[in-house]
This record gives C-alpha cells, structure tokens and sequence, in this order.
C-alpha cells in the first residue's frame, strides 16, 4: 500500500504575520488596529525598554507609534519589511523621547520594567531583575543590538537595517556587549544559593 504524503506547510513567519496585520489595517481602517497590537505591542514595548531605560515611556512611545501607524497605514503597509520598519518607528519614538527628557540612567528598582513575571515565580522574577538591570548598565547603543538579537531574532542585517547601521557595526556591538552581559549575570549563573 501506498503511502500519501501531505505537504505541511510552515507556519508564517512573525514578520509575514506583521506584514499581514499592517495589509489588513490598510483595507480595513483603524478599527483594523487591534490586530497589529496585539500581535506586536509587547514586542515593541520590550524593544522600547531597552533604549528609554523606563516602562512608561515605552509605553508611551509604542502608543505613539501605533497612533500614527492608525492615522497612515499605507506608510506600514508599504513598506518592503513592515517589522523592521515598526522597530525603526519605535527606535526613533524612544530616541525622541530620551532627548526630551534629556537622557539620564536610573539606578531605582527594576520593578517597573519587570513584565509578565507571576508572582509565585521568584527566582525566575529574580533574573528578570538581574537581566534589565544588566541591560540598563549596558551602552544603549549595544543594549538595542541585544534586544533585537536575542529577543527579537533578527539577523546583523535586519539589525543594520532597523538602526541605519552597517551588518558589522551591529555584529561588532553585539560582541562587546555580550562579555560585559556575562560578568554582571556571572553571580546569578553560579546559582547564588539561598539557604
């Protein structure tokens, strides 16, 4: 007998399910905003964090964003990759903001940038912490580089792109930040433990 062989496909990409999210909002009009938000908001809020040290403004700089995003679909919906586009919006939202603010490092508790951490997940919550704060101490230069490598996947060339920088330049970021990473979470890794 036989076998019948069924093509799988894969399932989308993130970039092609913001490409399909910014195509909707286009046919659909604002009231089509929700699923952009939904698919992207904690994702560009992260990014955000990373270069305005600070929640709120992320907050604020990714509603900002999506605003304008609402008010001209046809600028997202346009573009040759719609997630490196909304990360360069929101990179430039957050650069705009630090400037406002007239950019100055927070050395409070990382309790406001501390997301999605149940509360009965202590030490998960605990390298969260140590995670941000790291991050906090690194450049911002080199913390972006990070947050879009790690957390986002992007390649040095999406990166290059995204920042306006050259593939190198964000390879070369990202390779100083990394040994800097690994000595200030060196006392979280070598299980600190609690007796």
């Amino acid at each position: 007998m036989g076998r019948i062989l069924t093509a799988v496909s894969a399932p989308p990409t993130y970039a092609a399910q913001v490409q399909d999210a910014a195509r909707r909002l286009l046919s659909t009009g604002a009231g089509g905003l929700a699923p952009l938000f939904d698919l992207t908001s904690d994702r560009l809020v992260r990014f955000a964090v990373a270069i305005t040290r600070s929640q709120h403004d992320a907050e604020d700089c990714v509603q900002a964003v999506l605003v304008r995003v609402a008010g001209s679909p046809g600028l997202l919906a346009g573009a040759d990759s719609p997630w490196a586009y909304l990360l360069r919006m929101v990179r430039n939202e957050a650069l705009l903001i630090c400037r406002k603010k007239k950019w100055r490092l927070f050395s409070t508790g990382l309790c406001d940038l501390v997301t999605f951490c149940r509360v009965d997940e202590l030490e998960r919550e605990e390298m969260h912490r140590a995670v941000w704060r790291a991050l906090r101490m690194l450049p911002r230069e080199q913390a972006e580089v990070v947050a879009l490598k790690v957390w986002e996947e992007l390649t040095f060339a999406e990166i290059g792109q995204v920042l306006d920088i050259s593939p190198n330049t964000a390879a070369s970021r990202y390779q100083y930040a990394l040994p800097k990473l690994a000595r200030m979470l060196a006392p979280h890794r070598t299980g600190a433990t609690h007796a």
